[in-house]
C-alpha cells in the first residue's frame, strides 16, 4: 500500500511546507497553515486520463473561428466590461464582498441569454434548488434553458456540462466545489486551484464558457491562491458598499478586452438596474444653491467621465490634534493637498478640522480629482462660492502648479453635456478640436483657479 503523504499549505497564498509553521515565511499571516493529504496515484491516473483529450498542434492559419465569437449578455454595462461579450472557451472569474450583486448579475445573465435562446447551467455550490429559484422569481427570469444543479462534487458537475453541451456554466463559488482527488475541505488552497485548472480544461476542450464566482478575503482580495487570477482568461471585481444602492463592475484582467472599462449598476427590489447616463445620478441631488464649500469635478473611472460633487467642511476644533476625515476619497491624497494649502496659499489649518466627501458613495481613487477638493476646502475656509456651472479637473503638484491630466477632451464633452458653462482645466493639457458652448478656462496654479472660479459668480 503505498504511504500517504501530507504536507501544509498557506491559505493565505498557497505556500507549502513539508511541517506545520505558526507564520508563513512567504507573506506573513500567522495561524494560516492547514494539514492537506494528497493521493498521488489518483493525480497521476487523472493526468493519463486527461493526456488522451489533448488536440494536436495546428497551424495559424487552419484554424477556424465560428460566426459567434462572443455571447452578448444583453447588459450593456456587462458587455461593457467584458469587452463585448463572453467570448466562447473562457473562463471568466467575477469576485466582490458578500451580498454585492454576485449572483444577482449572473442570474440576470442567464435570463438575456435564454431569450436570445441559449442555454445555461447553474452550478448553486452554495444554495439549494429551491432557493435559486425564490430569487429567479424576485428578478422575473423565467426560462426553461436554464438548468439549477445543486452540487459541490466536481466530477459530477463535469458529466453533467459534457452531457447538456450548455452554452455557459456558471459556477456559485469556485470556494465551495472540490474534487475527491484532493484530501482536504473545499475552499482550500489546493482544492481552488485544482477545481479551477479542471474548469479552465473543460472550457478550452469543450468550447463551452464558463463564469466562476470568487469570494473575497477581509482585506478585500480574491480568496485563495493568486495563481487563480493568472489562469482564469478574465477577472471582473464587483465594488460598492452593500449598504448604498450604486455598483462598479470594474475589469482587473481582460485577455479579450480593455481592463480599464467600468460599468455601474444601481441595485433595485428587482435586481440590478444598468445606469446608462451615471454623471446625471450623480448630480440628481445637485444643490443647486450657491454655497461655499462645494465644487464639480470631472473624474474618469475606467475610460468613462464621470461628474461627482466634492463637498468639504472645514471647523475649529476643540480637540488638541485636529481630525481629517475623507469619504470617497484618499485621506493621504487629502493631506498632502492641505500641506501644499499651508505652504502655498499661506492657508493655516493647524487647529480646524477638515472633512471631505464625495457625493453618491463612489471612490475617486485618481489624482485628477487634487483641484477639486483643493477649492472646495479654501471656498469652505473663506466662506466664498464658487460657480456652480463650472466643473474641475486637474492634478495638484507639491508646489503649488496645476499639472495636466489624460482624456481631456471626454471630460471637457461630458461637461458640456450636462450644461455646464465652463470647465478648468491645466493649462499644460492641449485641447484637441472646438467646444460651443462651453468656455475652457486654462490655469497654472490653484490660486487662479480659486480667483476664476468666484470671479464667475461675482460677474452673474
Amino acid at each position: 500500500m503505498a504511504k500517504v503523504k501530507s504536507k501544509y499549505v498557506c491559505q493565505n497564498c498557497g505556500y507549502e511546507t513539508a511541517g506545520y509553521l505558526g507564520k508563513c515565511p512567504e507573506c506573513g499571516s500567522w495561524g494560516s497553515f492547514v494539514e492537506e493529504i494528497s493521493d498521488n496515484s489518483q493525480i497521476q491516473n487523472s493526468l493519463s486520463n486527461e493526456l488522451k483529450d489533448i488536440y494536436p498542434p495546428q497551424k495559424l492559419s487552419e484554424i477556424e473561428m465560428g460566426k459567434e465569437i462572443r455571447l452578448s449578455t444583453n447588459i450593456s454595462e456587462f458587455d461593457r466590461v467584458l469587452g463585448g461579450g463572453i467570448v466562447e472557451g473562457s473562463l471568466v472569474l467575477i469576485a466582490g464582498d458578500p451580498g454585492i450583486g454576485k449572483s444577482t448579475i449572473l442570474l440576470q445573465t442567464s435570463g438575456e441569454l435564454c431569450k436570445a435562446g441559449k442555454s445555461v447551467l447553474y452550478i448553486s455550490a452554495e444554495e439549494s434548488a429551491s432557493q435559486v429559484k425564490l430569487r429567479a422569481e424576485r428578478l422575473g427570469v423565467k426560462s426553461d434553458n436554464i438548468y439549477i444543479y445543486p452540487q459541490t462534487n466536481l466530477e459530477l458537475i463535469k458529466k453533467h456540462i459534457s452531457e447538456l453541451k450548455p452554452d455557459l456554466v456558471i459556477v456559485d463559488s469556485i470556494q465551495a466545489i472540490y474534487t475527491s482527488q484532493i484530501q482536504s475541505s473545499a475552499g482550500s488552497v489546493s482544492q481552488i486551484r485544482e477545481c479551477c485548472n479542471s474548469l479552465m480544461g473543460i472550457a478550452k476542450s469543450q468550447n463551452v464558457s464558463i463564469v466562476v464566482i470568487g469570494h473575497v478575503t477581509k482585506e478585500g482580495n480574491i480568496a485563495g491562491p493568486k495563481v487563480l487570477e493568472h489562469m482564469v482568461d478574465a477577472v471582473i471585481q464587483f465594488e460598492g458598499d452593500k449598504y448604498k444602492s450604486y455598483r462598479i463592475l470594474r475589469s482587473i484582467k481582460n485577455r479579450f478586452g480593455n481592463t480599464s472599462e467600468v460599468g455601474i449598476f444601481e441595485m433595485g427590489a428587482n435586481g440590478l438596474r444598468e445606469v446608462i447616463n451615471p454623471s446625471e445620478l450623480f448630480l440628481k441631488e445637485y444643490n443647486q444653491t450657491q454655497t461655499p464649500g462645494s465644487t464639480i469635478i470631472v473624474t474618469n473611472e475606467g475610460t468613462r467621465p464621470l461628474l461627482v460633487e466634492i463637498q468639504a467642511l472645514v471647523g475649529t476644533t476643540p480637540y488638541p490634534a485636529p481630525r481629517r476625515i475623507a469619504n470617497g476619497v484618499d485621506t493621504g491624497r487629502v493631506l498632502q493637498i492641505l500641506a501644499v494649502l499651508e505652504k502655498r496659499i499661506g492657508l493655516n489649518l493647524s487647529k480646524q478640522d477638515v472633512y471631505v466627501n464625495v457625493i453618491g458613495g463612489i471612490d475617486v481613487n485618481e489624482p485628477a480629482a487634487d483641484l477639486g477638493i483643493a477649492l472646495a476646502i479654501v471656498t469652505c475656509v473663506r466662506d466664498v462660492v464658487f460657480d456652480l456651472q463650472t466643473a474641475i479637473v486637474g492634478e495638484i503638484g507639491l508646489s503649488g502648479e496645476i499639472r495636466a491630466v489624460n482624456h481631456i477632451e471626454k471630460r471637457i464633452n461630458e461637461a458640456q453635456k450636462l450644461g455646464f458653462k465652463r470647465i478648468i482645466i491645466p493649462e499644460a493639457n492641449e485641447v484637441q478640436g472646438n467646444f460651443e458652448g462651453i468656455e475652457i478656462v486654462k490655469v497654472k496654479r490653484i490660486l487662479e483657479a480659486i480667483t476664476r472660479g468666484v470671479k464667475a459668480v461675482c460677474d452673474k
